[in-house]
């Protein structure tokens, strides 16, 4: 293979995850807006949840964000159909991200941290009972109209009990990030490079040299 071709074939695999990993759609526009205000009203959300759910979709940037999850898991959850009596709260976890994660995939959206608290808070003000938490967790969506998507599949709603009844109470609120050296976009063009670049020494400067010889 010529030299040039590999390495156009380096850049266009990145230039790929780079269109698919990027929201290139800009902010939700005004309609897009008023068809999931209408139907969230429809399913009959609570005044408040609405405000917040409008002013998260009228301030969008365009830009991808990272929904930060604190978690403090329920030990006695209820017995729910799915997946049966004496589950624990992992199991009811697993079966609401059953229908999350290929829908987070398959919109460049997906987890990139989960961890285990080691410790309550330990720096807490303003807060009432929220000093402990089991789990914390970091999900990066592509853009707010993806986690909209998301939210308004029919499947999302019909798992939803499932991961309120594992819960004792939860936290979740989206963050932009203003500095992140752990972007996908430039882990993915450094690890590409890297494999590129040792294929390149073992592929062609191998041959350069036996020609040589």
């Amino acid at each position: 293979m010529n030299r040039f071709y590999f390495w156009f074939t380096a850049a266009l695999l990145y230039v790929f995850f780079v269109v698919w990993y990027t929201n290139f759609d800009g902010p939700m526009q005004e309609d897009e807006i008023a068809e999931v205000l209408k139907q969230a009203r429809a399913s009959g959300r609570s005044v408040q949840s609405l405000k917040t759910l409008e002013d998260f979709m009228r301030t969008d940037t365009g830009n991808d964000f990272i929904m930060v999850n604190l978690l403090d898991m329920n030990e006695s959850p209820p017995d729910l159909p799915a997946t049966g009596p004496g589950a624990d709260p992992m199991q009811l976890i697993n079966h609401y991200m059953e229908h999350m994660y290929p829908a987070q995939f398959k919109r460049a959206s997906h987890p990139i941290f989960f961890g285990r608290a080691v410790a309550d808070a330990m720096d807490i003000s303003g807060v009432e009972g929220a000093n402990h938490w089991d789990q914390g967790a970091l999900f990066r969506y592509r853009s707010r109209r993806d986690i909209i998507a998301i939210a308004t599949n029919p499947a999302f709603n019909e798992r939803h009990d499932y991961k309120m009844a594992a819960l004792t109470k939860t936290i979740a609120f989206p963050v932009e990030p203003v500095l992140n050296p752990g972007d996908a976009r430039i882990v993915f063009g450094l690890l590409l490079f890297s494999i590129f670049s040792l294929l390149d020494m073992f592929l062609f400067r191998r041959r350069l040299s036996a020609e040589a010889t």
